[in-house]
Order: C-alpha cells, then sequence, then structure tokens
C-alpha cells in the first residue's frame, strides 16, 4: 500500500469517550493485521507492550508476534480492543498474555512486570506506549488531577515498569518508549502531554546510558500524528476532521506505519543504536 492509498483528511467528524475504542473509529486504523509479514527477527524474545489493546500498541504487538516474540499486553480497560488483539497474537502462532489496570498505580506497574515474569521466565523487550493527554485551551482549564494523570501514565509508569523490568532482562534487551513529536514541537493546546514527551525523550537518554554497562539498549520512538483512538477521545471533533493535515505528507499516519521501526529497535539488528529517539512523523523534521 502506497501513501496515496491511506485516508486523508478531512475525516469524518468523531468523538468516543476516554480512552476510546478502535471498533468505533471511522475509517477504523490499520494495525497491519493484513499487511505486515514477519521472518523471525525477534524469534523466542519476550515483551511487554502497555496500551496494547490498540493503536500503536496493537500495531506493535501484532508485528512482534508475527516475527516470533510472544507479548503481553497491558491495557486499561478497553477489554474488547485487547482481546482482538490477543486474538492476532495467537494467530500468529506466539504467546498472549492480557493484563488489565491502571498504571498510574506503582503496584500495578510492578504487578505487569512479574505476570510477564510468570508467564515468559525472562524479558527481552519493553515498549512503554500507553499515554494519556488532553486538548485544553487555557493553563486555568488544566487541573492538578489532570497535570498528575498525564504525569502518572506517561512519566511515572514508564519508569516504574523499567526500574521493575531490568533486573529480568538479560544482555541484549531492548527498552522502547513512545515519545511524540511534541517532544521538539511543543503544542500550545497539549501543554501537560507535550512535557511529559520530552521527559521520555531525555530519560530514555540518560537510561541508555545507565544500562549500557547490562547490554540493555534504550531507544525512544517519535510518532507524529497517528489515526487512533486517543484522537477521537480526547480531541474536539473539528480537529479531528482536519487531524494529520498540518504535516508535509498531508495525512494522519496509520499505526501500522510505526511497527517497523519498533520491531528494528527490538531486533538484534540494532545492537549499536541506543539512546536514539526514531522520528515517524510524516515529514516534520526534529532535532
Amino acid at each position: 500500500m502506497t501513501t496515496t492509498d491511506r485516508p486523508q483528511p478531512p475525516m469524518q467528524e468523531q468523538q468516543q469517550n476516554w480512552p476510546g475504542s478502535s471498533s468505533d473509529m471511522q475509517p477504523r486504523p490499520d494495525h497491519g493485521e493484513a499487511s505486515y509479514k514477519g521472518s523471525g527477527r525477534l524469534a523466542g524474545k519476550k515483551a511487554i507492550v502497555t496500551g496494547g489493546d490498540s493503536g500503536i500498541g496493537r500495531a506493535v504487538a501484532i508485528a512482534y508476534a508475527r516475527e516470533g516474540a510472544d507479548v503481553l499486553i497491558a491495557y486499561l480497560d478497553e477489554h474488547e480492543d485487547a482481546k482482538e488483539t490477543a486474538r492476532l497474537v495467537e494467530e500468529a502462532g506466539q504467546k498472549a498474555v492480557l493484563v488489565p489496570g491502571d498504571i498510574t498505580e506503582a503496584a500495578h506497574c510492578q504487578a505487569i512486570v512479574q505476570k510477564a515474569v510468570d508467564a515468559f521466565g525472562e524479558i527481552n523487550i519493553v515498549v512503554n506506549n500507553a499515554a494519556f493527554q488532553a486538548t485544553r485551551n487555557s493553563l486555568d482549564e488544566i487541573s492538578d488531577e489532570e497535570f498528575d494523570r498525564t504525569m502518572k501514565t506517561n512519566v511515572y509508569a514508564m519508569f516504574r515498569i523499567c526500574k521493575a523490568a531490568v533486573p529480568h532482562m538479560p544482555s541484549g534487551g531492548s527498552i522502547i518508549n513512545t515519545a511524540s513529536v511534541n517532544a521538539d514541537q511543543p503544542k500550545p493546546m497539549l501543554v501537560a502531554y507535550s512535557a511529559t514527551k520530552a521527559a521520555i525523550v531525555n530519560f530514555s537518554g540518560s537510561l541508555a546510558a545507565l544500562l549500557a554497562e547490562k547490554g540493555i539498549r534504550v531507544n525512544a520512538v517519535a510518532p507524529g500524528p497517528i489515526w487512533t483512538p486517543l484522537i477521537p477521545a480526547t480531541m474536539p471533533a473539528e480537529q479531528v476532521k482536519s487531524f494529520g493535515s498540518e504535516v508535509p505528507l498531508q495525512r494522519a499516519g496509520q499505526p501500522a506505519e510505526l511497527a517497523p521501526a519498533y520491531v528494528m529497535l527490538a531486533s538484534d539488528e540494532a545492537s549499536y543504536i541506543s539512546g536514539a529517539t526514531i522520528a515517524v512523523t510524516g515529514g516534520v523534521a526534529i532535532i
């Protein structure tokens, strides 16, 4: 499928309650269900993917499974979406473990890692992908509770899951954190979210240096506008309609277009890549 075959704005105006569902989106996102072809690049590896029920997380889970990895899918409460992701992982011949719960809670972050260890014996790949955002027109609209939730979901959970997982990761392991183009080009209506994404980039760089002696690599992926449930669940309908039109490729990316970056960073082929931020932005340069 070429870029011109992908859905182009204007999109249908639509909104959902947070955290949103893939099945209710028009058009439905492409997670690579019919297109991703694996080649054994992650054979035998064991992965944790947070936010793995839908969006980028589902695309990564599908790709990892088709590359030979077992996948633990951590998610909030989107049970139907999560079951569909698990079905696709199992259809690829790999083990899927579903772990629902709120990653803003420290105990749940530790439980995610423990369940992966119990199911798989070790952890080779950690993808911290789950995120929360809210669109606000002024600082006064951002409550302390919302700011806390954004930080705890996007930053604290990443820290806690990494801390719990590292003792169970052998040399050659890979941690991949989902940042954003907003880390480099922050948007005024996404103050809290943009701040967390900048923190993720810096956390990833520091952790890459810290874990180098253990042979564990740490990188970030910085998506641009991607067509996921987070969009209709957190943006006004008129912004959803034009979503993605501002980038050089003039459209939102599909989750399937992110998966190859996560596969590459998780694979042994990326053995000298650590501390990097990979831009998947539809033509927007990041520095």
